[in-house]
């Protein structure tokens, strides 16, 4: 079965999700005719968690002809605060029975390792990490949802960047948690360029691990290269010369991301991060998503 292509708004998240001058429910109109099989969902759009209110949802994202493949969270499970853990844990674990409602059994639910605290050490955040990633395992499981580890940058609303947002840290974090049935990788090449990581060589490692992935594209103002951007950290972070633009027209090597794929056999969901200059950006990054699969998955054609 080829992988099948899915839409997140990240151009308007900060007015659904933070300022609250869009509802969910309109990017779901919105959304409609756009050539996607399904809808990704943030944790940050839901104005309740009610069984009503994810009934209505889901319902409207049915409507408008997708499913729901993925959400999207950002629990900080590094938080030097103990009480603080738990409470992502917690919200985590409502997120997971909220997947379920929403998707069914299947959906990934992401999961990050938290905020690089200036206090926490690199051994002390693994540990909690992990401790974190113990407890919403059982719940993953009993739910049937697929926990969704993301090489990750920095959630829009948080104060530090990714503890693991590096690849050394990701891979250690990976390897010191080895669930394969409820656990794997959300890849995101993308993250792995502002990391100042080769999202290929990323791949290589973690390819037979990732469950979902996040499409997106990235390209340098003119007279800029990455060396250039490179910080004291060896991270890139959200520079200024280093724009959004349409997948495929970008810096990342999308027939070497997709060999990669298809080597694996990789069936799960890609989900589009895009249309920061509008919906026509955002279709034609889904077009462009519609052709690789046709070209390196060519088992969905017959």
């Amino acid at each position: 079965m080829p992988p099948k292509i899915s839409a997140f708004p990240k151009c308007y998240l900060d007015e659904i999700a933070g300022a609250r001058t869009m509802s969910v429910f309109d990017w779901i109109e919105m959304a409609k005719g756009l050539p996607a099989d399904g809808l990704e969902m943030y944790d940050g759009f839901f104005t309740s968690t009610s069984r009503e209110y994810l009934d209505r949802l889901r319902d409207a994202i049915h409507a408008a002809g997708f499913v729901m493949p993925m959400l999207c969270c950002s629990p900080d499970f590094t938080n030097p605060d103990a009480e603080g853990r738990k409470k992502s844990v917690d919200r985590e674990i409502a997120m997971i029975q909220a997947c379920h409602h929403l998707g069914g059994e299947g959906t990934v639910c992401r999961v990050l390792s938290g905020q690089r605290f200036p206090e926490v050490s690199r051994q002390q955040g693994i540990e909690w990490v992990c401790e974190c990633f113990e407890e919403l395992l059982p719940v993953a499981r009993e739910y049937g949802v697929i926990l969704g580890l993301e090489n990750h940058y920095k959630d829009g609303f948080w104060k530090y960047p990714e503890f693991a947002q590096k690849q050394e840290v990701f891979l250690e974090l990976l390897a010191a948690f080895p669930e394969r049935e409820f656990f794997g990788v959300q890849y995101d090449p993308s993250n792995a360029v502002v990391a100042g990581d080769d999202p290929i060589e990323l791949l290589k490692h973690v390819a037979d691990r990732v469950v979902s992935m996040h499409a997106s594209d990235r390209y340098l103002v003119e007279g800029a290269t990455l060396d250039d951007l490179l910080q004291s950290d060896g991270t890139i972070g959200y520079s200024d010369s280093l724009l959004h633009g349409v997948t495929g027209k970008g810096i990342n090597d999308y027939d070497a991301i997709f060999t990669i794929l298809a080597e694996h056999h990789y069936s799960g969901w890609i989900s589009i991060e895009d249309g920061m200059n509008g919906l026509g950006e955002m279709r034609e990054s889904l077009e462009f998503l519609h052709r690789m699969v046709e070209i390196y998955f060519p088992e969905g054609n017959e």
